[in-house]
């Protein structure tokens, strides 16, 4: 890891990353290939518009991807930042490149349950999204307008692009076909779910606040038997109107049990509150912000 970090900040740091969203693009490129477009199942936002205009008239469906995503482009370079933009440039330009590179792989026939089809075509095309979005890009479209909506109004990137593609879903099943609509919106679930995940963070920690009259034998326990630091926050009852120190930590989630006997060893009356924690960064945690 410590490899991989001195490259994430030193001088080969965009190569690392353009080639992540190649990665990811490429990914998502397996997905349709695969899953999607054999199944002729939907997707949302511009390749939803490309691949209905692609099972109607047999359009070339990367490049309306590409040709679809200039405008938006144009909108995302007056409200996201520089950088932003030329990353999902690639990104975007790469995946519209994969959709044509595996297009040999739509007459391999995998899974024939359409459902499993959504499942596998959910995980891959959000393993690859998120790998995408982790490195600073989208793949274009909806992307871009979710980032938007990130900036300016904190909502979820996987959040926002559900709804909209929900909404671009149900448009489309007037036009196709209500049950394959039912089953993309089924793999757009799975898609921002996945997402999201990776988004955030497989590695889940936990944040602990703990209240008690013997914080310092407490936080000395923790140093001694978790080697977790710990940090004092100034605390006052609102009803006796005594002042106290609060014990706040991060443990990771096989240490929280341990956290709570060596709390309740020292002072059984202690309240404690467990909230999850998607990203820690910092010492004794990773220090890659991306």
């Amino acid at each position: 890891m410590k490899v991989i970090d001195r490259i994430y900040d030193g001088k080969y740091k965009y190569i690392l990353m353009i080639f992540m969203i190649i990665l990811g693009s490429a990914i998502s490129g397996i997905a349709f290939n695969l899953f999607i477009i054999p199944n002729k199942l939907l997707s949302g936002g511009i390749s939803g518009i490309a691949l209905i205009l692609s099972y109607l008239f047999n359009i070339n469906t990367g490049l309306m991807i590409f040709a679809f995503n200039i405008p938006v482009f144009i909108l995302g370079y007056k409200f996201v930042d520089k950088e932003f933009i030329f990353l999902s440039l690639i990104g975007m330009a790469s995946f519209s490149l994969w959709i044509e590179v595996f297009s040999f792989l739509r007459e391999t026939v995998l899974v024939t349950d359409i459902m499993l089809a959504c499942i596998y075509a959910g995980v891959l095309n959000g393993i690859g999204l998120g790998i995408v979005l982790k490195n600073r890009a989208s793949q274009g479209g909806i992307d871009i307008i979710a980032v938007i909506f990130k900036k300016y109004f904190s909502m979820s990137i996987g959040s926002t692009s559900l709804i909209i593609n929900i909404i671009i879903v149900v448009v489309a099943s007037f036009i196709t076909n209500l049950n394959l609509a039912m089953y993309t919106l089924i793999t757009m679930y799975i898609a921002s779910t996945v997402l999201d995940r990776i988004q955030q963070g497989f590695d889940i920690r936990k944040s602990v606040m703990i209240i008690t009259t013997k914080e310092k034998e407490v936080a000395e326990e923790i140093f001694n038997r978790l080697v977790r630091g710990v940090t004092y926050l100034e605390g006052e009852g609102a009803y006796t109107g005594d002042r106290k120190r609060v014990i706040y930590c991060i443990v990771s989630t096989n240490q929280l049990a341990k956290l709570k006997q060596i709390v309740r060893e020292i002072d059984e009356n202690a309240f404690i509150t467990v909230s999850d924690t998607a990203e820690v960064m910092g010492q004794g945690f990773k220090n890659r912000g991306i």
